[in-house]
């Protein structure tokens, strides 16, 4: 087995500046006086310049002097108050629920703190911001440590945060699980995106302290289980500030140089979670996803759960089992063989005691036996063959005696002097027929012409005529003294014509022409 240093001297890491430590609570200091702090009561009077709250304050002169007025600027007092304010309490530590928090784009957090009917603003510069591990959120029981002021612009009591902490859960906690929240959401944990193992590995990229016993247990498995495989090993801080800058260069190194490995395993052994904290890193947590090479998460015992555990490709409980993950393949095939060697050596005895103990039962009279018995059977097949072999001859036979008759059958049927005869005699019954069935049908018709005749003639206008009735048309230019003209009109109506013009009178047979001489329109 190989063992290799990478030199990642030429990455460039930021180290990583991790929240202050949860701070004991202090009680405040008494202030009988809420009104005024405590350094600021005396038992002497105060004076002008010592009045509390900037409140004008009067000089006893001799009797009949005047008293004496100080006229504060706006500015003035509350720089006053704020200084007074500032100096007299110094840090303190309010507990509070969060209300209306707001991130600020240049980077300040503010909110407000309260309790009960109370409320206090606070704000935590940008520097103070960053340097938190979890996100504050409205409803949010916290601790936070600071300085009070006044916020000149507004004129307002507010708490300059420099410490913010979770009430009743650790801030590490809090971080966890919103980091891992988010991450969940935008899908880095989903088993869909994680890549599948190599089977084989030659050369495995691991990233570790090369000061602690992780790496002699990783190498210590490999070198028992696949003495074959290759370890590349980049020294890297897995504790600290540093450490999620450090494990982050090493994987982005590996995935610069994939030639040199094939996978990336990031160790470390077990602690305390806040020796565990720069693997929640959302840095170190997003260079892992954007890996290329495939990634096992080798970070404390079996019982501890980190950011790069969720969205490393493979978690192994401890480094020494993602040693085994490493090798189980080759293992698996060693082991594999194995199996197959002694399955292979228990057959061969076996085969070879089986064959033995037949030929010791083998003699003379059992050969013969078995040479007989063997000859029966094939003539017994041979008779059972041939017996089929009749059965098929014979239905062949049938077969193609009833395909000849039916051929038969249709050539007869087809045959051109049974086709003539048949076709003669049916020439004859026609024949026949049509001689019969002439003289019914002229009968049928002569009938049929007499109705139709009658008919006509009973409709005909000369048979009406032939009653002695006469059909009178106008003659043009028939007037009283005209000659003959053409025949014009016929006369239905006695205002038709008039005394003395000519008419024509069409009758049964023939026609006249006459004169009319008096018209009665009755």
């Amino acid at each position: 087995m190989g063992l290799l240093f990478s030199e990642g001297a030429d990455e460039t890491t930021t180290s990583l500046v991790a929240a202050p430590l949860p701070i004991p609570v202090q009680p405040l200091p008494r202030v009988p006086d809420r009104r005024v702090p405590r350094h600021l009561q005396k038992d002497e009077p105060a004076t002008a310049m010592e009045a509390p709250w900037g409140r004008p304050a009067t000089r006893d002169l001799d009797a009949g002097a005047v008293q004496e007025k100080r006229v504060w600027t706006v500015r003035g007092i509350v720089a006053d108050v704020r200084g007074r304010l500032e100096g007299g309490y110094g840090e303190v530590w309010v507990e509070g629920e969060i209300s209306n928090c707001r991130p600020a784009a240049s980077g300040h957090l503010y909110l407000t703190l309260k309790d009960g009917e109370a409320q206090l603003p606070v704000v935590l510069f940008r520097r103070q911001a960053q340097l938190l591990r979890f996100r504050p959120s409205t409803g949010m029981a916290v601790l936070v440590r600071g300085r009070l002021s006044v916020y000149e612009g507004r004129g307002e009591l507010q708490l300059i945060g420099e410490v913010l902490e979770p009430r009743g859960t650790g801030a590490l906690l809090v971080a966890f699980e919103q980091l891992k929240a988010r991450l969940a959401e935008e899908g880095l944990f989903e088993t869909s995106r994680k890549r599948a193992l190599p089977s084989f590995p030659k050369c495995v990229g691991v990233i570790t302290s090369t000061s602690g016993a992780v790496l002699h247990d990783i190498v210590t498995v490999v070198r028992r289980r696949h003495a074959r495989l290759n370890l590349l090993v980049y020294p890297a801080l897995v504790q600290g500030p540093g450490c999620a800058a450090s494990v982050a260069a090493g994987v982005r190194w590996f995935n610069r140089n994939p030639e040199h490995v094939e996978m990336i395993v990031v160790a470390r052994g077990g602690g305390a979670p806040e020796d565990l904290a720069g693997f929640n890193n959302e840095a170190l947590a997003r260079a892992i996803a954007e890996s290329v090479l495939p990634v096992i998460s080798a970070v404390g015992h079996e019982t501890d759960f980190t950011i790069a555990d969720f969205v490393a490709d493979l978690r192994a409980p401890t480094p020494s089992a993602a040693a085994e993950i490493m090798t189980q393949s080759q293992h698996k095939i060693e082991e594999r063989l194995e199996a197959l060697e002694r399955r292979l050596k228990r057959a061969s005895r076996y085969r070879l005691l089986e064959a033995r103990q037949r030929f010791a039962r083998m003699s003379a009279d059992h050969v013969l036996r078995q040479v007989r018995g063997g000859l029966d059977r094939r003539q017994q097949r041979v008779d059972a063959l041939e017996g089929r072999m009749l059965r098929a001859t014979e239905r062949a036979a049938a077969g193609r005696l009833r395909q000849m008759e039916l051929l038969q059958g249709r050539l007869e049927r087809q045959n051109v002097v049974t086709h003539l005869l048949w076709g003669v005699d049916r020439l004859a019954r026609l024949e026949d027929r049509l001689r019969q069935a002439a003289p019914r049908v002229v009968a049928n018709r002569a009938g049929r012409l007499d109705r139709v005749t009658g008919r006509l003639q009973a409709l005909s206008p000369l048979a009406v005529l032939s009653r002695g009735y006469a059909l009178l048309y106008t003659v043009d230019g028939g007037n009283v003294g005209g000659t003959s003209g053409a025949v014009g009109f016929l006369i239905t109506s006695s205002t038709d014509t008039m005394p003395g013009q000519r008419v024509h009178a069409r009758l049964a047979k023939g026609s006249v022409t006459a004169q009319v001489t008096e018209t009665d329109p009755t």
